[in-house]
């Protein structure tokens, strides 16, 4: 991989270049889409001239121009271009990057036009670099003819460069770049080790059949990138059977990630209308395809806002029939959108013939485990898969493999078409502690997987056979699909109460909403100044006397609470609201429902000695603020675990079955809720250690302390 590192190193020369006309941010802009230019251009340097004496003669001809391009094409195939593979690209201009470099006069112009002579479907690629409004802006800073120049002088020719180490040298262009711009480069590219480890994963149970003669194969990455999954997946079929054909697909909403990998499906004899440009979500390019192998590293914690809109309304009309049926994760993290989207397009299985079907690989971080309670939008996904018998393995891998983050990350294996032996099964393998360090880090990158080469340990190989011998072991656990389910239960405790008529409840009741009610309705009554005697005239003299004023309702109320008997405390409720009834009665109060219900609220403090507060039917209210949840195993009868497990500590608990606590799906008691504790399960307890350990290393930590001190106050 010594080209790899020494071209990347030639090319950020060139971005030198670019300082004071643009900043490091924007440096990408420029050298990305020249990269790829000379890319192109090498590929295409030994049938240059067979394409340019061709065109003149079908010019001459007067040849149709929707009957040139695959004629040209055929012209460019480089000599060593597979024979029953179309050749998909030329370059009709006058102009190659040697030539460009010698005309500095004419230099925007010439490339202008050399870009423009590319053939349609490299030259609709190159357009999302929108590499054209940097040409005049380069030419005016008298930097196009420099940095055109140098790049000519860089040799990517196939033979010089493979496709391989073209696509690490994009990646680490890309990660650069989005270093010097203080950005993440984590959504376009994945280590290729962990690729490789993915693709292993994905091929090992289809071997036999991936090895037949003129085998073709589909396979699909709705977040791309730069294509780096599509390329180790090519590479691996090819080394297990040269004879076999992986037709590869991918879409992506980045521009420049998609120009990369466009023009790299392009150099490689790919179908390009295989590679769509869009958001997966909102604008799925390949509605109605479905593959045969599907792989993906989506971006981790990204949330879905800007198109929420349009997957609720998909998941909310089409429901099941649609994409994204079994439910909605937070807004925060759409990676379950991802595999969701990716399910949607799994081949049906024929069982009678025993083919058909899909393997799935996506890389997640730790929060698709776990995240969301039962009945949430994560949860009721990880039901909808395991409930299906689609989950069949996942991989914890080890830390700081990333180049964005150093968080440990989770391999999903999903399948519909798992092996009889895994059939109802799920494995989960903990390879935390597969990886070694790397001699220098790259961003987050510190740790890498070996795949033996190199004098590096054979990581990738170990994991596949953990993978692969399906046993229970250290690093390899087998659990049914049902391990991972439980149900949450509500567990109630009943209501206690105890009155008593205090200052403080007095003014807690008078800011109460109907106690304010009260008020506010008494100011917006029409207040009468007197009253007319029947058939006579009113009196309206200074002597009339006027009647007197009513007190008003609010503190009417009060007055009845006051004048309950000092001191005294009720620890039924029942006997409170019966003496309360009474009292207003007496007093020729109106007491009305939600006064009643305020004045409880205000006077009312839970005491566990007080009798249990009832209902009108004699049962038990639940307290609120004691209300609590269990999470009883799938496998275990609620009622049992509840005797068990919380019955013996508060034995006035109870089971609630209202509807709000019963599963939507089965109607059973509980909701049903599915998480993978993957860290639980591999758990290993660490003893404490000694006292007298502890205490010596406190004793020398003290005295260090002391010496300290004494050197400060010297």
């Amino acid at each position: 991989m010594h080209n790899f590192s020494d071209k990347v190193s030639l090319i950020w020369q060139v971005a030198d270049l670019l300082r004071g006309p643009y900043r490091p941010n924007q440096y990408g802009k420029v050298i990305l889409p020249l990269t790829v230019l000379r890319r192109l251009d090498c590929v295409l340097e030994s049938t240059r001239e067979k394409v340019r004496t061709k065109a003149e003669e079908l010019k001459r001809k007067g040849t149709p121009i929707k009957n040139l391009e695959p004629v040209l094409n055929r012209a460019a195939m480089p000599p060593d271009w597979p024979k029953d593979r179309p050749f998909p690209l030329h370059n009709t201009s006058k102009f190659d990057f040697r030539t460009l470099a010698g005309d500095p006069n004419n230099i925007a112009k010439n490339l202008t036009h050399y870009i423009k002579c590319f053939s349609s479907k490299a030259r609709e690629i190159i357009e999302y670099f929108g590499f054209a409004e940097h040409i005049e802006k380069l030419d005016k800073a008298n930097r196009l003819y420099l940095i055109v120049s140098k790049f000519a002088t860089i040799d990517l020719h196939p033979a010089t460069v493979t496709n391989v180490e073209m696509g690490y040298i994009f990646e680490e262009l890309i990660r650069k770049f989005s270093e010097a711009a203080n950005e993440t480069a984590g959504d376009h590219f994945t280590p290729r080790e962990v690729i490789r480890l993915i693709v292993n994963l994905l091929f090992t149970p289809d071997g036999d059949v991936l090895t037949r003669k003129g085998i073709v194969k589909t396979l699909f990455d709705p977040a791309c990138g730069t294509g780096g999954m599509l390329s180790v997946a090519e590479e691996y079929l090819a080394e297990l059977n040269p004879d076999a054909r992986l037709e590869v697909f991918g879409q992506d909403y980045n521009p420049e990630s998609y120009a990369i990998c466009g023009s790299d499906m392009l150099i490689k004899g790919q179908n390009i209308d295989h590679i769509k440009f869009g958001d997966s979500f909102t604008d799925d390019g390949f509605p109605s395809e479905h593959y045969d192998y599907m792989l993906a590293n989506p971006p981790f914690g990204v949330e879905w806002k800007p198109e929420e809109d349009e997957i609720r309304k998909e998941h909310e009309t089409l429901k099941m029939a649609g994409r994204f049926g079994a439910g909605l994760p937070r807004i925060n993290d759409g990676s379950l959108l991802f595999l969701q989207h990716m399910i949607s397009k799994m081949k049906p299985v024929d069982l009678k013939k025993d083919n058909g079907g899909t393997r799935i690989g996506i890389v997640f971080n730790g929060s698709p485990l776990f995240t969301g309670d039962a009945g949430s939008g994560e949860s009721e996904i990880r039901r909808w898969i395991i409930e299906n018998d689609w989950l069949e393995a996942i991989v914890a891998l080890p830390d700081e493999l990333f180049y964005n983050t150093g968080i440990f990350t989770y391999v999903w294996i999903v399948s519909n078409r798992k092996e009889p032996r895994r059939r109802g099964m799920v494995q989960l393998i903990n390879a935390v502690s597969f990886a070694q360090k790397m001699r220098k880090s790259l961003g987050n990158k510190r740790q890498e997987i070996g795949d033996g080469k190199d004098d590096k340990p054979d990581h990738v190989g170990a994991i596949t056979r953990l993978y692969g011998e399906f046993a229970v072991g250290q690093y390899s656990k087998v659990f049914d699909n049902a391990d991972f389910g439980y149900r949450q239960i509500t567990v109630e405790r009943p209501l206690r109460l105890r009155f008593q008529v205090t200052p403080g409840g007095v003014a807690a009741l008078r800011e109460s909403g109907p106690f304010k009610k009260l008020a506010e309705d008494a100011d917006t009554k029409p207040k009468r100044r007197g009253r007319k005697a029947k058939g006579k005239e009113a009196e309206t003299d200074s002597t009339t006397t006027p009647a007197p004023a009513a007190k008003p309702a609010g503190e009417a109320i009060v007055g009845v609470l006051e004048g309950l008997p000092a001191g005294e405390v009720w620890m039924d409720r029942a006997e409170f609201l019966t003496d309360l009834e009474t009292a207003f009665d007496a007093a020729d109060v109106k007491l009305s429902a939600p006064i009643r219900k305020a004045i409880v609220a205000a006077l009312g403090a839970r005491d566990e000695n007080a009798a249990i507060c009832v209902d009108d039917d004699g049962n038990p209210e639940p307290d609120p603020e004691l209300r609590d949840y269990e999470n009883v195993p799938l496998k275990e009868d609620i009622f049992e675990y509840f005797d068990r497990e919380v019955k013996p500590h508060v034995p006035d608990a109870w089971i609630s079955t209202d509807e709000k606590h019963r599963d939507k799906k089965d109607g059973k008691v509980g909701i049903v809720g599915y998480e993978i504790p993957l860290t639980r399960h591999f758990y290993v307890y660490q003893p404490p250690r000694d006292l007298s350990a502890i205490a010596a290393d406190i004793t020398g930590l003290e005295k260090d302390i002391v010496r300290m001190l004494a050197e400060v106050t010297k």
